[in-house]
């Protein structure tokens, strides 16, 4: 089989999680703290957040979020991509 670059997966899943990422921010954005709340609540099987959503968040944190975000993303990404690699070559 073909080997996934790792760099590359590692960036798309980074890219993806920060879209992520922004559709949240979006939710948060039109639907306000209610909505936001339901939202939430409904992804994560029940889990009841309405005690620790924060809807005022500075840029400062809204940026480090994002970057953060980015780096876990492209830290799965790549670490798929080299298992998924490591693995491929023990089955030739």
């Amino acid at each position: 089989m073909t080997q996934i670059h790792i760099r590359r997966f590692g960036f798309a899943c980074g890219a993806t999680t920060v879209l992520l990422y922004l559709g949240c921010m979006l939710v948060m954005a039109t639907v306000g703290r209610n909505g936001t709340v339901l939202f939430l609540n409904s992804l994560l099987h029940g889990l009841d957040v309405s005690s620790i959503v924060r809807m005022n968040m500075p840029i400062t944190e809204v940026l480090m979020g994002i970057v953060q975000t980015f780096i876990l993303g492209w830290l799965t990404g790549a670490c798929i991509a080299a298992f998924y690699n490591i693995f491929d070559k023990k089955a030739d």
